[in-house]
């Protein structure tokens, strides 16, 4: 097999790669699909190779990609909602190979979940083989090394879950990988139609619907891996627990916007207001004082970072969701006793006399 002879770095995509999103059914409260397309259909044949591999770069993960010829015929259709992504990916024959300088690179805050629809796998992982025929079910660990052999065209689905939702330790997720539920097994009879049908239709569903198909879905993934380690299922984070993650990593990545609100919060999980505050009770901490700590947290480190002589607190302030210099002072008095610029001019002083006493030490060692 040939590997492709010109590999780019995540983040370095060629323009030819922008996703196509295409207009949903009108029929439904949704403006738009949920999915996204990539084919090397889209670009000469000569750089078909090259483009497959940096769109499963940029969409999955980095990976080898080896193929008997220097072209190749590929398709991968993608979308995510809430926490879990879906990819169907149709492929000629090929081998990818996801190697350690790919995982230094990535988060691994993923677990792939792959469904073979049609071709065949053949799986290496942690020290073990299996293959993948069609309608069986695979889990690959995306932090450490993996290969997967297709000697015939295939089609894979592709269930990407946040490790922290399936609820085992480290440990438990090395013991998943590379082994088969067959759809004759007792529970893959019942997961892998359901897995198989969510992604052909997902863009069928208005989107209330189409959240709590998904969190279905990501349940019942939990309860496989739970199945297959031997584990009780009621040892599993509950729903509650699933939801209070959804919520903290949307507040995470919306920390910046002044309208992050607790029915805004509400309304973008279908969920009300009251039950959004009780998912807090657990954590020590309210709701809006969670959301006042992540932009505390944020305004701390561009305070530090801010060069000498061009510090702007109201700039600051904006940019991580308060909507004022005031108000960001405010915050500070009341977490820190202390106004902004006071606690930075603090924190520089003791970074300081770190750094004397830590050269004034080494001084002692050189000079004895």
């Amino acid at each position: 097999m040939r590997r492709a002879a010109h590999h780019r770095q995540a983040g370095d995509m060629p323009a030819t790669i922008s996703l196509i999103e295409e207009d949903g059914d009108r029929s439904l409260p949704t403006t738009r699909t949920r999915s996204q397309l990539l084919t090397t259909r889209s670009v000469p044949a000569h750089e078909s190779l090259d483009f497959w591999h940096d769109a499963v770069l940029g969409t999955l993960v980095g990976m080898d990609i080896r193929t008997a010829g220097r072209t190749y015929d590929a398709t991968m259709r993608t979308g995510l909602v809430d926490d879990l992504r879906i990819s169907t990916v149709d492929c000629d024959p090929g081998e990818v190979h996801r190697a350690p300088r790919f995982i230094a690179r990535g988060d691994g805050g993923h677990i792939f979940v792959g469904l073979q629809s049609t071709g065949v796998a053949q799986v290496e992982q942690d020290g073990r083989t299996t293959e993948l025929r069609p309608g069986d079910i695979g889990f690959f660990e995306t932090i450490r090394p993996f290969r997967t052999r297709f000697p015939e065209r295939f089609q894979l689905k592709i269930f990407s879950v946040p490790r922290s939702l399936l609820g085992q330790s480290e440990a438990d997720l090395r013991e998943l990988t590379a082994r088969s539920l067959c759809p004759s097994d007792r529970l893959g009879g019942l997961v892998s139609p359901f897995l198989a049908r969510l992604a052909d239709t997902l863009d069928t569903y208005a989107t209330p619907m189409a959240e709590s198909l998904v969190r279905g879905a990501v349940d019942l993934l939990a309860a496989t891996a739970a199945d297959q380690l031997g584990r009780r299922t009621e040892h599993l984070p509950g729903a509650d627990r699933v939801m209070l993650l959804r919520v903290q990593r949307y507040i995470r990545w919306n920390i910046s916007d002044p309208g992050l609100t607790p029915p805004v919060i509400a309304r973008v999980h279908g969920i009300s207001v009251r039950y959004l505050h009780r998912l807090f009770e657990g954590e020590g901490r309210t709701l809006c004082q969670w959301i006042r700590e992540i932009r505390l947290q944020e305004c701390r480190r561009a305070l530090i970072a801010a060069p000498s002589g061009s510090l702007s607190v109201a700039r600051i302030a904006r940019r991580w969701g308060f909507t004022s210099g005031a108000q960001l002072s405010r915050a500070f008095r009341s977490s820190y006793g202390l106004s902004p610029t006071d606690w930075l001019k603090q924190e520089r002083d003791r970074r300081t006399a770190g750094e004397a006493s830590c050269t004034a030490g080494l001084s002692k060692v050189h000079a004895s």
